[in-house]
């Protein structure tokens, strides 16, 4: 039979097993798995499998059509997301802003002009009359409240050492999208020469807008540079131009899928700009993940001879399970972020959880139906044929993968104790972790908000726009609101009191740290002040309070993401092997291949190395979100590579029951294929890590390395020697729930209905025809692997 043949001319033999162990019948490759009934020759193609093949033309015209209306739905999408939520909205922090926010607008400015008088003074009457013109334009415009400068209070807070700069401010009021409109149409008209003084627009709302517009920009940069990049792997990978396009195509219906889920997410629900980059990366790798994995079972069924249909069968009912599998597991490490309150968080979930079951079903729905309707073709336009000779083999034989795992295997507690040793090492900078909150340095040096609040930190004293303000509500008398004034000036982390401004029954105090806003003076000035004692109640807010009780809500529900996680993870683990070491293994070993991406994340962007071949500036500290978006990102993806993994391993053994063998087989059949999707995927997240945004950056760069490290190292050199190690102990599991996996459990090589002299494991080996997977050994290892299979089966 020719490589492939579309002729019906009955089953496949699976050359090199057993007549008896199901042959071709037992996968549904055979001609009566394709008359289109779906039964016959003890196979038949599943109902799902009927469904997909049925109409693979209105299948694919629907998936175009609901394509052009997500389109359509997700335009502007981008316009309508926020560049903030780092807060728990259940926080003091939270509530104290909102209150101050309602009765005292001017006690938290979040626009600042910087004046800058050259060199003159800003005490000079030319200086100061210009200065009081500007303000009380700014105190006429529609949409700003609370203006105040250092030429109406005098306050030495607003004027820099040097006596050359001073400040404006005033509070934009409205939510972040009125208030990002409110300063594009003032700030052209501030911002420059005025008179005697140059003028620079600054504060939190310019902070928060200039990032959301850097973020847009940079991600049409990403994309830009992924998607040809991208295509090129993918070419090289399949060969077939016909066969890379497949993948992109996956990816892209995703992301604009997610970017509709998002759009009708903001509707009601507040959702981060950042969620944006994740939707990007993830719709492209793990799209690619999918579809690589599948077209690449497909072309093997091919190889064997079976026609399209009967192909499609057998991959959905292999390579389309592992697919529906990992994304589930990669789903749920996404869904933790739901038990955090603050929305930056759970926008990541939002946005993860819906492009990784986009991709999934547009890699299981209308992936299958392109497969139908390209048959043979789908080998078409092989680049690679001017540069090799002979006949290949499109399972990709792997020799070399299965060479390797062989040679970890014989030296299993060598490069088991070795490369734990060295991902702890990596791993080690991460135990100084400092953390804090996004400011104005995530943006690039040149960005005119972060020069602004550059120049503050540098030249005024304390820290102005980084007080913390605190809220008394209840009546009280001048004297109880001097006394504790005093109480409060007398802290030792303070610089200086105002206040208070009372207002009814309600007053509040500007409490200015004597160092930076968040340092750690500042955050332990936030606990003196909520227990210092005063006859009416009290609440703290600012920017140190902010960070604190955002590290207090992830630490409290940190716990509970993490036992989510790992039950979910090992039950859908179990289901998949039905043993109970192996979820154990995954979960740890997962866990480890991230250490050198949080030993990274510190020495890097926490302590400034790299800083200038990166481009970024470095506030000594890591934002209290990132470290659990990016465990939560990395950890399924993780999961992602050992599922299709564990699955031709598990195949392999249930085919054979040989631990080594087994081991051995499904490395060299997924270690080519799991590199060449980390390797896409890293392309993809460093792209996304080429922002100019730090966190951004750090956010691509870490989780590509961890994806890097994860496939190369872990899932080729740390898991075979920790299986090599536990032997045919891995797929133990006591009886009860081992009749619970026989009955729940899922199984790539499951067949849907199997005849009785079918063997329910699908093996690719046999199917892909003489495959070079017998690694010459030393008779003693020989021996020793004959002993293995004969435990497993005794």
């Amino acid at each position: 039979m020719s490589e492939v043949d579309g002729a019906d001319d009955g089953p496949a033999k699976r050359p090199g097993k057993d007549p008896g162990d199901g042959g071709g019948g037992g996968t549904g490759t055979g001609g009566a798995a394709d008359s289109g009934d779906g039964t016959g020759g003890g196979a038949r193609l599943g109902g799902w499998t009927r469904f997909v093949t049925a109409r693979p033309r209105l299948s694919l015209l629907v998936a175009l059509l609901l394509t052009a209306l997500a389109v359509v739905a997700g335009s502007g999408v981008a316009d309508r997301l926020g560049s903030g939520g780092w807060e728990d909205p259940t926080a003091q922090s939270t509530y104290a802003t909102k209150a101050l926010e309602r009765e005292f607008p001017a006690s938290q400015p979040n626009l600042l002009l910087l004046l800058d008088a050259g060199a003159a003074s800003v005490d000079d009457p030319s200086v100061a009359a210009e200065a009081k013109r500007i303000a009380a334009r700014l105190a006429a415009e529609h949409g700003v409240t609370g203006v105040g400068s250092y030429w109406q209070s005098g306050s030495p807070a607003l004027k820099a050492r040097d006596g050359h700069e001073a400040l404006i401010a005033a509070r934009i009021t409205g939510d972040e999208t009125a208030a990002a409109d409110t300063l594009d149409r003032l700030a052209p008209s501030y911002r420059g020469k005025s008179g005697p003084v140059e003028v620079e627009v600054g504060g939190p709302v310019a902070v928060r807008h200039e990032m959301q517009t850097t973020i847009k920009e940079d991600l049409t940069r990403a994309e830009m540079i992924a998607l040809p990049v991208t295509l090129l792997l993918l070419v090289m990978v399949f060969g077939s131009a016909v066969a890379a396009l497949l993948p992109l195509g996956v990816g892209i219906i995703a992301i604009l899928g997610t970017n509709a889920v998002l759009r009708g997410l903001t509707e009601v629900t507040d959702v981060s700009v950042f969620a944006m980059n994740l939707t990007t990366a993830l719709g492209l790798g793990l799209a690619i993940d999918y579809a690589l994995f599948i077209v690449r079972r497909f072309r093997e069924e091919l190889a064997t001879g079976a026609p399209p249909r009967a192909a499609v069968g057998v991959t959905l009912r292999t390579a389309g399970r592992t697919v529906l599998f990992s994304s589930l597991t990669v789903a749920v490490s996404l869904a933790a972020m739901l038990v955090f309150p603050q929305y930056f968080l759970r926008s990541f979930a939002y946005a993860g959880i819906a492009v990784v079951l986009l991709a999934a079903a547009a890699a299981l729905i209308l992936l299958p139906a392109a497969l139908m309707l390209l048959g043979d073709r789908v080998n078409s336009l092989d680049l690679r044929r001017l540069f090799r000779r002979g006949r290949q083999d499109p399972a990709g034989g792997g020799a070399a993968w299965g060479r390797m795992a062989a040679l970890v295997m014989r030296r299993a507690p060598l490069f088991a104790v070795a490369t734990t040793a060295g991902l702890i090492v990596l791993g080690l900078p991460f135990l100084g972790v400092k953390f804090g909150t996004a400011d104005d340095r995530q943006l690039p040096s040149g960005a005119e908000s972060h020069i602004v609040q550059q120049h503050i930190r540098d030249g005024f004293p304390g820290s102005p726009g980084g007080a913390l303000e605190v809220l008394a509500e209840g009546s009280a008398t001048r004297t109880e609101y001097a006394r504790y004034r005093e109480r409060i000036a007398a802290l030792p982390e303070v610089l200086r009191v105002d206040g208070p401004l009372v207002k009814g029954d309600a007053a509040y105090f500007s409490v200015l740290p004597k160092g930076e806003a968040v340092d750690e003076g500042a955050q332990r000035l936030v606990g003196e002040l909520r227990a210092a004692d005063a006859p009416f109640d009290t609440s703290v807010t600012g920017t140190a309070a902010v960070l604190v009780d955002s590290k207090h809500a992830i630490a409290d529900r940190l716990p509970w993401a993490a036992a989510f996680i790992a039950i979910v993870t090992l039950l859908l683990v179990f289901l998949l092997t039905g043993s109970v070491l192996i979820p154990v293994q995954a979960v740890l070993l997962n866990a480890l291949s991230l250490t050198a991406m949080f030993g990274a994340v510190v020495w890097v962007f926490q302590d400034g190395h790299l800083s200038g071949l990166l481009d970024f500036t470095s506030s000594g500290s890591i934002e209290t979100t990132l470290p659990v978006l990016m465990f939560c990102v990395a950890f399924g993806l993780s999961m992602d590579y050992g599922v299709f993994l564990l699955s031709r391993i598990k195949e392999e053994y249930d085919h054979t029951g040989d631990h080594r063998e087994a081991v051995r087989f499904g490395l060299q059949r997924t270690g080519g294929l799991i590199t060449a999707a980390a390797v896409i995927l890293a392309v993809v997240m460093v792209a996304i890590g080429t922002s100019r945004v730090a966190n951004t950056k750090m956010l691509g760069l870490g989780v590509a390395l961890a994806v890097l490290m994860d496939a190369m190292v872990v899932r080729s050199l740390l898991v075979p020697a920790v299986m090599r190690l536990t032997g045919t102990a891995t797929w133990w599991a006591p009886g009860p729930l081992r009749r619970f996996h026989d009955r729940f459990g899922l199984s790539e090589a499951e067949t849907p209905e199997p005849a009785p002299a079918a063997d329910p494991v699908a093996d690719v080996v046999s199917k892909a025809g003489p495959v070079p997977d017998a690694v010459p050994e030393e008779s003693a290892e020989s021996a020793e692997s004959g002993r293995d299979r004969a435990e497993a089966r005794g």
